[in-house]
């Protein structure tokens, strides 16, 4: 522990397919956050931490905030928003390559506004917009009165990243550490082996398989050479979309499995055997135990 240390939660908002977990995997030098290009990847609050100077932030990634319409999108969205209410600074991130603010983006800065709230803008993939176009977008957005500070950044390449963490670092409240200096999320492996699992899902079947699929590790085993066995279950609403997560042989099943167990030997730094099934669970969207894994709130309105 520093003599003079800071620590402090850093809640990063913005609608959905913002780029909020690549920043966050870009600020912490690690994956702890699941990236795809579909939007609502990311279910549950993230924590990523990482050290900077004698200030240790905590990063909270957040599910995107859109208007709901299904019960997991407001569970996911009443989480957004109390990651955001807990923290000691809000970085509202906006994706420049889109057209004109979006109205979900709109919503957050309104919301800000209702309950008085400062925060700093992350205007993100400026790698894919020319300059012109990045300063009139940063001008709208400082018409706003929300923002105290804008920073421009490519959570992709990590260009204007580390300048962003050294302002951060500088403005948290003086106190001790609440992680050990070693630690880079809170949450549990088991979890996170599950959600390297779904994001293999994502990026291999978005087209066919969007939403209706979860993922949940039932199996943990460690053994004396260091390898580790992970047995875990894809479910689904179907049975039709079980047919899909399997493919023509199996062979769809077979190459999620490969994939996610490269990913998972690079993170854990040792042999891993995963092993998949996949089952049909109807209306698990609907189950109560399902959101308290994910630490949503079943009953949010």
């Amino acid at each position: 522990m520093p003599e003079h240390p800071r620590c402090g939660f850093v809640a990063l908002v913005g609608a959905p397919n913002a780029g909020k977990s690549t920043l966050l995997n870009a600020m912490i030098g690690s994956k702890v956050s699941i990236v795809s290009p579909k939007v609502q990847t990311t279910r549950t609050r993230v924590l990523g931490i990482t050290i900077t100077g004698d200030s240790q932030l905590i990063f909270v990634d957040t599910p995107g905030i859109f208007k709901p319409k299904r019960r997991l999108d407001r569970a996911m969205v009443a989480a957004a928003w109390q990651g955001a209410e807990d923290a000691d600074v809000i970085g509202v991130l906006y994706d420049v390559s889109r057209r004109g603010i979006d109205d979900d983006t709109l919503s957050i800065v309104a919301r800000l506004k209702e309950q008085g709230r400062k925060a700093i803008l992350i205007l993100n993939k400026i790698d894919l917009v020319k300059r012109d176009v990045l300063l009139g977008i940063a001008d709208k957005f400082q018409q706003e009165g929300v923002f105290t500070d804008i920073f421009m950044v490519s959570a992709q390449t990590a260009d204007g990243v580390a300048h962003l963490k050294t302002f951060l670092a500088e403005r948290l409240p003086e106190g001790p550490w609440h992680f050990p200096e070693d630690q880079i999320s809170d949450m549990p492996m088991r979890l996170l082996a599950a959600e390297i699992t779904r994001e293999k899902l994502f990026l291999q079947l978005h087209q066919e398989l969007p939403y209706s699929a979860t993922v949940e590790t039932e199996i943990w085993e460690e053994f004396d050479d260091g390898s580790v066995k992970i047995s875990q279950v894809i479910f689904v609403q179907r049975e039709s979309q079980k047919a899909i997560v399997l493919g023509k042989g199996g062979q769809r099943i077979k190459s999620l499995g490969q994939s996610a167990r490269g990913e998972l030997q690079k993170m854990l730094e040792r042999r891993v055997h995963l092993i998949l099934f996949v089952k049909v669970r109807e209306g698990w969207v609907d189950d109560p135990e399902r959101y308290s894994a994910w630490g949503l709130d079943f009953g949010a309105s």
